[in-house]
This record gives C-alpha cells, sequence and structure tokens, in this order.
C-alpha cells in the first residue's frame, strides 16, 4: 500500500486529515491505511508530536495536515509506468 496515515485517538488534526485522505483516495483509486500509534514505543517517539504524519511509498510526505494537491501529483510522479 502506497499511502498510510499515522494517527492517534482524539485527534482533531487526524479526523481532518482522515477526510482529506479518502479524499485522495477517491481520486486516485488507491487505497490507505491507517496506524495507531498509541502503544508503540518507537512510533510515538519518531512521531508523537507531528501526527497526523502521511506517508507516501514508505517515505514521510508530511505532517499535521494532508496537503492534498502536492500528495496527488507527488503519487503521479512516483507512480510506476
Amino acid at each position: 500500500m502506497r499511502l498510510t496515515l499515522y494517527t492517534r485517538p482524539g485527534c482533531h488534526l487526524c479526523d481532518v486529515a482522515k477526510e482529506a485522505m479518502a479524499r485522495v483516495a477517491a481520486a486516485t483509486g488507491e487505497d490507505w491505511t491507517e496506524v495507531d500509534i498509541t502503544g508503540d514505543e518507537a512510533l510515538e517517539d519518531e512521531y508523537g508530536f507531528r501526527i497526523p504524519v502521511v506517508m507516501l511509498d514508505g517515505k514521510e510526505h508530511g505532517y499535521w495536515r494532508v496537503e492534498e494537491d502536492r500528495l496527488l501529483r507527488d503519487m503521479r510522479l512516483s507512480s510506476p509506468g
């Protein structure tokens, strides 16, 4: 899966990011996965102060907000074929 969103419960920005990810998925036909960082010490250390964090192809694409236009562009640019 190309798109991952790191979140935690009770995070308002995460809720907004999930809506944006749903729009990106609808526009591209690609699914995304949500990972709750709660209880995972390594993920908490890495992303805890920056959630939500968007990952594209295993690399950090952005945090706090989903920049939909930029994400769509970068998905097209890194798409095989």
